[in-house]
């Protein structure tokens, strides 16, 4: 199965949530009236695209009825297709890398999100790619993250920069850059802590780390991925918002969209907090995690 296949197949309970609730209830009218509009309204607040992005689409919605863009029920669908499309393809989504020397990876993201697991499958994805890659288990405070990323680097056969548990993570950040630089590695993944509870503590530990590896790659780290678990919905992106106060994200990893109902938290995450979803997962496999491509996604959303 080709990934266009596994996102269709993966975002099916969100398109039976989304999508074939809005067909099942345009059916149900003959004309569009404000019962229709309120009840489209609920949908998309059901279907986790968020109370304010909801709103955003309603009103273009009701734009497009003055302009005669939406004439019956039947051209909500198509209407609403093009919008969201629109709203999924701003803002950048490609993955900035380095000019010379190491492109560095910060990945950071509550604990439970996923956060290991991706980074393992994006070493697997750039290995694929031919790059030469270095992981740092800098998350040395939560109990196995350690063991969890080497478990990765052996899987993938990737090489791993790690000190004891309870260590400084920015030692060990800072370890890493000096390894990723001496054994001419394309790419260093740094795993970091994902304790939100104790933001400022966080928000001092990231910027360490990003004094750390700046000084020795200046522009370093080229990306902040934030890992979000898609089955929280709307928690995703409070999430988002708390991590945005102690880090510069420059993109997010959404993982576990083929468990939820709640994928349209994707279209949440680009409107309100104008933030480029970079990675998509949509399954266990190595192979699932891949790139976000807004068109695809549109279009595996309504079913295309």
């Amino acid at each position: 199965m080709g990934f266009f296949d596994k996102l269709k197949k993966g975002l099916n309970k969100t398109r039976e949530n989304l999508t074939n609730k809005i067909e099942k209830l345009v059916i149900g009218y003959a004309d569009i009236d404000e019962e229709l509009l309120e009840e489209l309204e609920e949908t998309l607040i059901m279907a986790d695209v968020g109370i304010q992005t909801t709103e955003t689409l309603m009103q273009a919605v009701r734009k497009g009825i003055k302009k005669k863009e939406i004439n019956s029920p039947e051209d909500l669908k198509p209407f609403l297709q093009k919008e969201i499309a629109a709203i999924l393809g701003k803002g950048e989504d490609t993955t900035r890398t380095a000019e010379t020397g190491p492109t560095v990876l910060l990945v950071i993201g509550v604990n439970g999100a996923g956060k290991t697991t991706t980074i393992g499958k994006l070493a697997a994805f750039y290995k694929g790619q031919g790059k030469k890659v270095l992981l740092a288990a800098a998350d040395t405070f939560r109990a196995a993250a350690i063991d969890q990323l080497e478990e990765w680097g052996r899987r993938t056969d990737v090489p791993v920069i790690k000190h004891a548990e309870g260590s400084d993570p920015a030692a060990v950040a800072f370890d890493a850059v000096k390894a990723a630089v001496a054994r001419k590695m394309d790419l260093l993944i740094i795993d970091t802590a994902g304790r939100l509870q104790t933001k400022s503590n966080l928000m001092q530990e990231l910027e360490k780390i990003n004094r750390v590896i700046g000084r020795e790659i200046p522009g370093a780290p080229h990306e902040t991925l934030l890992v979000l678990d898609a089955t929280t919905g709307q928690n995703a992106i409070s999430q988002a918002e708390l991590f945005t106060k102690a880090a510069p994200i420059t993109g997010v990893v959404l993982t576990k969209l083929d468990g939820t109902a709640k994928g349209g938290v994707v279209i949440g995450i680009k409107s309100q907090l104008a933030m480029p979803v970079k990675w998509i997962g949509v399954g266990e496999d190595v192979s699932d995690l891949r790139p976000f491509v807004a068109e695809d996604f549109a279009k595996a959303l309504f079913g295309d």
